[in-house]
């Protein structure tokens, strides 16, 4: 037995998160046999069903069920093993099945459950129906975060479970629609699942298979943005399917809401209208969707980047990549790199890559919140210059006083956040032939949790392992907020 308590919990829980992923494979190899996608397919997900639980026998070994204490410390540890450990795992249908390096494989794992999209996979229209299947559901998985599935298992902890909640899920505060932390997961998870199916419901009836109506469903909540398609959402009008328009503009709408707080969601089923009202994010979010929306289309009609373009379309398209990068969902109707957006357009894209959506939604990015609370300390340094020393001028948003210890916490973030980008954009100048320009915007993706860039998938695909590794950590330390992935390096972090 494990004589260390920290150790022994994470343990724990990590080969209990490894049984729920085997159990998770289960559903990707049901398609395979669906599909008939042939042995090596139904191998791979064989031997990673069999590896996963073999993992959770040897992890759950050593470790006593009774001796589990969750403190934040443990919290943010187990979020960031956790996230390595399903990658990995999650990794080992594309290495068996499709054949793609180790390095390749976790990357396009890692982008699934963090809701990151980039990927670097192409000829996504010849792989095999259940590797794409287990490509979206990975990121269905990660969009209110994996580690939620360990509240499931954890009655027996004698810590606060909250904890693993609070460590991987992007507030500022934690906030939950109920006291009990399992009736809040429940109740989340319900509304994400059912708008997953409504959104299913309405793109079949439209014209989509079940299969592409289900997959893409999984990935627009997720904020994901994972395609079955190479060109993305743009498949759909290039294929002349009768409602593509229709198609577009419910895949919008299903995008916002998953960039929306989830417990805004939880307060308008309530019918609590006067919370959405006053909410300052949603409304803020609202402005920048369509206010950029409709400066970005007088743009492009302005500079004639798309002559021939009916004014409705400009506009849809527009609105739909608004939507789409500022929610960090990153599909696409029209690539960010074409001639139909002009560079305007592609500096306000990648301001809204650091932006990102709401906090307590599935979305990645920096948060409307927090960009409103610093917002809020900007203008309360400006007042201290006119004002009397002795005035007391709290940081408000939303009329509430927001502590001192968590700006602190942001603006530290905020920090790390533009570090890492700094660092990432160089390593990705040094081993790549990309511009500054594009090296950034890669950089950026990964650590927003984005998706789209300004170089081509082809490149990504080819790009230096040292880079791919680079985006990696980006995507990791970008969906769990960066202190986790600064707690695994602290050697008093690891101490009892």
């Amino acid at each position: 037995m494990i004589k260390s308590t920290k150790y022994n919990t994470i343990f724990y829980y990590l080969s209990s998160l490894s049984f729920i992923l085997g159990m998770m494979l289960v559903i990707p190899l049901i398609v395979a046999f669906f599909y008939q996608d042939g042995s090596k397919i139904y191998q791979a997900f064989y031997y990673s069903i069999i590896i996963s639980f073999a993992a959770g026998i040897i992890l759950k070994l050593p470790t006593d069920k009774e001796d589990t204490y969750i403190d934040l410390t443990t919290a943010m540890l187990l979020c960031a093993l956790g996230w390595i450990l399903v990658s990995i795992l999650g990794a080992l249908p594309f290495i068996i099945g499709v054949d793609k390096s180790f390095i390749d494989a976790v990357f396009e794992a890692v982008s699934g459950f963090t809701t990151t999209g980039i990927t670097v996979f192409t000829g996504l229209e010849f792989m095999p129906r259940s590797i794409l299947f287990w490509r979206s559901l990975i990121q269905l998985l990660g969009g209110l975060g994996i580690l939620t599935f360990f509240l499931l298992v954890s009655t027996r902890a004698k810590g606060e479970t909250w904890q693993l909640f609070s460590a991987e899920s992007h507030k500022i505060n934690v906030s939950r629609p109920v006291p009990n932390v399992f009736k809040t997961v429940k109740i989340l998870w319900s509304i994400y699942l059912g708008f997953m199916l409504s959104q299913t419901l309405i793109l079949i009836i439209l014209g989509l298979s079940p299969f592409d109506a289900l997959t893409h469903s999984f990935t627009t909540l997720s904020t994901g943005g994972f395609s079955s398609y190479d060109a993305s959402i743009a498949h759909f009008a290039n294929n002349n399917y009768s409602n593509y328009i229709l198609i577009e503009y419910v895949i919008t709408f299903f995008m916002f809401l998953g960039g929306v707080n989830f417990l805004l969601h939880f307060r308008l089923f309530q019918k609590d209208f006067e919370s959405i009202k006053n909410n300052s994010e949603f409304r803020t979010m609202v402005k920048i969707i369509l206010y950029s929306s409709l400066f970005l289309a007088v743009v492009i009609i302005t500079l004639e980047t798309a002559p021939g373009i009916s004014v409705e379309e400009i506009f849809r398209r527009t609105i739909f990549q608004v939507t789409s990068i500022l929610t960090t969902t990153g599909f696409a109707t029209k690539d960010i790199n074409s001639a139909f957006f002009p560079a305007a357009a592609r500096q306000i894209f990648l301001a809204f890559m650091l932006i990102g959506g709401s906090v307590g939604s599935t979305s990645g990015g920096i948060k409307i919140m927090r960009l409103n609370i610093l917002r809020a300390l900007f203008k309360r340094e400006v007042k201290k210059i006119y004002l009397p020393n002795h005035a007391v001028l709290p940081v408000t948003v939303d009329k509430k006083i927001i502590r001192k210890d968590e700006i602190n916490k942001l603006t530290g973030i905020f920090t790390f956040w533009l570090v890492l980008i700094v660092i990432g954009g160089v390593i990705t100048s040094i081993f790549s032939h990309l511009d500054g320009w594009q090296a950034y915007s890669g950089m950026f993706s990964a650590m927003g949790n984005i998706g789209p860039f300004f170089f081509s998938v082809e490149e990504m695909a080819n790009i230096s392992p040292v880079i791919k590794t680079t985006y990696i950590i980006g995507m990791l330390a970008g969906r769990l907020e960066i202190l986790p992935v600064i707690i695994l390096f602290s050697k008093k972090a690891w101490q009892n």
